[in-house]
């Protein structure tokens, strides 16, 4: 192979890598689009953070605030300022731990696990809509690149 072959190849390879950062950035924005859309459906003053926040306390994936801040990887006083947002709404209270009565447990209130559901439901709706739109063998190989990705 020449160097002029190689300036090529490596061009081509970095105008790949550029459309392709260009595409995730596009797809981050969409991302944070729908955390505020979804947020918007549980309340109209709920932030995407504090959707965010909802959401690992509904799924039980988060239930201290330090889980929280751990899995958002965030600031102590973000987190802090979202819960108290959600115990004033009415969407999660914060309760003893019965294994350590030290603790304090988050846990989302009947009104936050239905609204969470609708938002997940039309995002779902959505992302689902495009998808079925592949075929099998295309969102395999989806899945495969992302999870090479993701490591």
């Amino acid at each position: 192979m020449s160097a002029e072959s190689d300036d090529a190849t490596g061009s081509s390879l970095d105008q790949a890598v550029a459309r392709v950062e260009h595409e995730l950035g596009r797809l981050f924005a969409r991302i944070r689009i729908g955390w505020r859309e979804a947020a918007a459906t549980v309340h109209p003053e709920l932030q995407p953070l504090g959707y965010q926040v909802l959401t690992s306390i509904v799924s039980g994936k988060a239930t201290t605030a330090g889980e929280i801040i751990e899995r958002l990887q965030t600031d102590k006083s973000a987190i802090s300022r979202h819960v108290r947002q959600l115990e004033q709404l009415g969407l999660i209270e914060s309760v003893r731990d019965p294994d350590d009565r030290r603790m304090r447990r988050l846990v989302a209130t009947p009104l936050a696990q239905e609204r969470v559901a609708e938002a997940r439901a039309a995002y779902e709706g959505r992302l689902g809509d495009r998808l079925r739109s592949w075929s099998v063998e295309d969102l395999d190989h989806f899945l495969a690149l992302l999870d090479d990705f993701g490591r």
